[in-house]
């Protein structure tokens, strides 16, 4: 049942942030001030939702958390990386994530910008230190999450969303830009633990991708739900920010009821995906619809 995936969410978020601990440089190791601004990006809170989503598509696949550790630890240093960018004074220029001062209040915006930048390659080393996958599955791994932060991912979704503020989008061009600055990674995570199972059947790849792609999108619409009606001591950050930069979001170009009407109509989809993977997709029903109500 669903539920009982919920009861293993704490130990799996205990476990990445134990392998992040281990992957990530000392902070009493020189360059002291960078070792700690990396380490701070970190483990700044957050749910940890793209390693969920890496161990919740494991289970449904049978893929031991050992061999999934190194793709959940590099996504969410990836996913640090591109939260510290965001938030430097060139881009969203925020000052607080998850509650603290982001990387560059914190310390200074050029630490910032070599602390996110140190990520990106520690996240591909810790893929390329996974002996226990095959070499193709460690190529397929590298390809996979540098496409899914690259110019065709989450590098160029954000391009996509500064050059879009103050702009009006039709649907499909602002589900584009999500599937790119936020579906890639969320995608990446589920494909991830899928190219590590054995013998996985295709239409079982097929349903996985699928639910990836849809998952994604509805994460981002409700990132921008969140934006207009949380409240900033639980969203962790000034709500109504988005407004403020004219940024192209569902709520500003449709509405609320339209905005929330969507990510329901995304989060069904995503879920009838996953009907051919019968009772074994448990884990990451639960997840799909615990991304479309949090903050409730």
């Amino acid at each position: 049942m669903p539920e009982h995936f919920e009861r293993r969410v704490a130990d799996y978020q205990q476990r990445v942030d134990r392998r992040l601990g281990e992957a990530l440089p000392p902070a009493d190791l020189a360059p002291l001030r960078l070792h700690e601004a990396m380490r701070y990006a970190v483990f700044n809170g957050g749910k940890r939702v793209r390693p969920l989503l890496v161990y919740a598509t494991g289970e449904c696949l049978g893929v031991d958390a050992d061999l999934l550790d190194a793709p959940a630890v590099a996504i969410e240093l990836i996913h640090a990386f591109s939260l510290v960018h965001d938030d430097l004074p060139a881009m969203d220029d925020d000052d607080l994530r998850r509650g603290q001062p982001t990387v560059h209040i914190q310390y200074d915006e050029a630490t910032a910008i070599l602390a996110a930048d140190a990520l990106v390659p520690l996240a591909f080393a810790t893929i390329a230190r996974l002996d226990a996958a095959s070499t193709d599955a460690r190529n397929q791994l590298v390809r996979l999450v540098a496409d899914a932060c690259g110019s065709l991912g989450m590098t160029g979704g954000q391009s996509i969303d500064l050059a879009a503020e103050g702009a009006t989008l039709d649907t499909g061009e602002l589900e584009h830009m999500y599937a790119l600055k936020t579906g890639a990674l969320i995608h990446a995570s589920i494909v991830s633990a899928s190219l590590l199972s054995e013998d996985l059947p295709a239409e079982h790849g097929e349903a996985l991708d699928a639910f990836g792609r849809d998952i994604g999108v509805a994460f981002q619409i409700k990132d921008d739900i969140l934006d207009v009606e949380g409240e900033t001591h639980i969203i962790g950050k000034p709500s109504g920010s988005d407004e403020k930069l004219g940024k192209a979001t569902y709520p500003s170009l449709f509405g609320l009821d339209a905005s929330r009407a969507r990510c329901d109509e995304l989060l069904q989809s995503a879920v009838a995906r996953l009907e051919v993977l019968d009772r074994s997709a448990a884990p990451l029903e639960w997840l799909a619809r615990f991304i479309v109500a949090r903050g409730q």
